[in-house]
């Protein structure tokens, strides 16, 4: 069986100019890196800003288990399958992080015949943007500590910086410093630490700005810490937006590359979604949906995070009205939910996969108290019996969700064909999109409803130290925005072990962090980590590339 990146390299790649020929764009309006990957310039937006939008498609999934889900996979599959029922389609994912790719898994690119290629560009370093981010965030630190050490004109309280630095690997030892040692030249001695690039409210601001001046102006908001007198300093404070905007310059851009099948592709931005929001930019959505019929999108993990986040945060500040929401689920991945380890998942289980079950319709009932369409997509597995895959079927058809088995993985777009139907009929549905919850409710009470509504939580548990800096927030104006929840992706509660759809728990909230130039605040709950760590054998193991530039080993 041919590894993923075996499949990629042998892929026919048109030129990027052909793919974007096929939106309507030509060579002036791209800028090219390479022969298969290009960056659409801003100004292309004055010409499509008037066309109607296409219809947008989103892609989540089940609460993710060790045995995969496929969302990533199922939806380029998708895209290749709308695109050959004669809709002009573009698919939009985000771009994968550094750290996960040495670190636990590998490439995330999709996979099968059903991937973005070039797909060993797009892993690694691919047009920078990530990289944008990581020196945009540690210039405003490194001003920081340099404005203190020069007199701290501001009054800047160094116990209560907030804003710490990022690298784009997963490294543990470095969730907590000391920085500043070595005499009086080398700065003022603090506590500090690093998070991943992807944690960065840089990367968040890429994914949400909507144009140049919009992402300067969330930069000039961002909180770095606090006065002596408790005032919140900003960047704006410091005079150093323009400068920062500067390094995003290019990084604004979306990045279009293709798919196996030659569909375009809009990767851009990397969020991860269980201690960020999850989604890929505004930019290349806003400019996927004018250019195409049908804009077939993901969010992160499952659809308590990617999500809700996408439907509450990113379509709040775009104004995007989504028209279907594709659930992915196996048969494997619900047995697992239902109890069965991973070395039994080839035997039939009906009594699990049941029990599983609960946790796909817990996801479907959400999505629908959006007031969205759900189609499930079930990502086949040779293992799965037809007992179980009809149990399947009717469970979901039985809670009103459309349901199609998808073979993407194996068959491209052909084997989504089937899920494309569905996914179009409820595309043509009329539908009542709506958010859990207002923005001007207060914090607590927006938490609560996230907690209640979509996991199934009995209530939320806030800290002193939570519940401490909720009041200092309101009182400081940082109240009337949306809540982005860190929170475990593995369970629809904060403990990763509860597995299906549990009961009788509540949600413990640790910390608060405002966002402010994202424009959310992020609630911290459980064990949840913004700095990863890489496993006992990380995937960078396993790659290595040959004299001729032959990369080996990524996923």
């Amino acid at each position: 069986m041919k590894s993923d990146v075996e499949i990629a390299q042998e892929a026919n790649m048109l030129p990027i100019t052909q793919v974007a020929a096929r939106l309507g764009l030509n060579e002036d309006d791209l800028e090219l890196y390479g022969k298969h990957k290009a960056k659409v310039s801003l100004s292309v937006w004055d010409k499509i800003k008037d066309r109607p939008d296409g219809k947008l498609v989103l892609v989540t999934a089940i609460n993710p288990t060790p045995a995969g889900e496929g969302k990533t996979t199922t939806t380029v599959g998708l895209g290749d399958a709308f695109q050959r029922l004669g809709k002009k389609t573009v698919i939009a994912l985000r771009e994968p992080s550094l750290g996960p790719c040495f670190g636990v898994k590998g490439g995330a690119a999709g996979g099968g015949y059903a991937q973005v290629v070039p797909m060993e560009d797009i892993n690694l370093h691919f047009t920078g943007d990530i990289h944008a981010v990581t020196t945009a965030h540690n210039l405003l630190a490194a001003i920081i500590d340099n404005h203190i050490h020069h007199g701290n004109e501001l009054g800047i309280d160094q116990r209560r910086i907030t804003f710490r630095r990022v690298v784009d690997l997963n490294d543990r030892a470095l969730r907590q410093t000391i920085i500043g040692l070595g005499g009086k030249v080398n700065g003022v001695p603090r506590e500090s630490g690093f998070d991943i690039t992807v944690a960065s409210e840089f990367m968040a601001i890429l994914c949400l700005a909507t144009d140049l001046d919009d992402l300067k102006a969330r930069i000039n908001r961002i909180v770095i810490g606090y006065t002596f007198e408790n005032k919140p300093v900003t960047v704006a404070d410091l005079k150093v937006a323009g400068a920062l905007t500067v390094l995003f310059k290019d990084a604004i851009k979306p990045n279009l590359v293709q798919t196996l099948e030659n569909t375009p592709a809009f990767v851009h931005g990397g969020p991860f979604a269980n201690i960020a929001h999850g989604c890929n930019t505004i930019m290349a959505s806003k400019f996927a949906l004018k250019l195409a019929d049908v804009l077939v999108t993901e969010a992160g993990f499952g659809a308590d995070l990617g999500a809700e986040k996408f439907l509450d945060i990113k379509c709040r500040f775009a104004g995007f009205k989504p028209d279907a929401v594709v659930i992915v689920a196996t048969v494997r991945a619900l047995k697992m939910h239902g109890g069965v380890p991973k070395t039994e998942l080839a035997k039939e289980d009906l009594a699990a996969l049941k029990k599983g079950l609960a946790n796909l319709e817990k996801h479907i009932e959400n999505i629908q108290s959006f007031g969205l369409p759900a189609v499930v997509a079930v990502n086949a597995f040779p293992t799965d019996t037809k007992a179980e895959l009809d149990l399947l079927v009717d469970i979901c058809q039985g809670i009103g969700a459309s349901v199609a088995v998808s073979e993407v993985w194996a068959d491209g777009g052909r084997g989504g064909l089937a899920l494309a139907q569905k996914v179009m009929e409820a595309m043509e549905q009329s539908n009542n999109f709506h958010y859990i919850y207002d923005v001007n409710m207060p914090i607590k009470d927006k938490i609560a409803a996230i907690a209640k509504t979509i996991y199934g939580a009995d209530g939320v548990q806030f800290t002193p130290a939570a519940t401490k800096t909720i009041d200092e927030l309101t009182a400081l104006g940082f109240d009337k925005t949306p809540i982005c929840m860190a929170k475990t992706q593995y369970s629809f509660s904060d403990d990763p072990a509860k597995l299906g759809r549990p009961t009788g728990f509540s949600i413990t909230v640790k910390e608060i962090r405002v966002s402010a130039g994202a424009g959310f605040l992020v609630a911290m709950t459980g064990d949840i980590m913004t700095m990863p760590g890489l496993p006992k054998r990380p995937a960078a193991e396993k790659i290595d590339i040959d004299n001729e530039g032959r990369i080996v080993g990524l996923f």
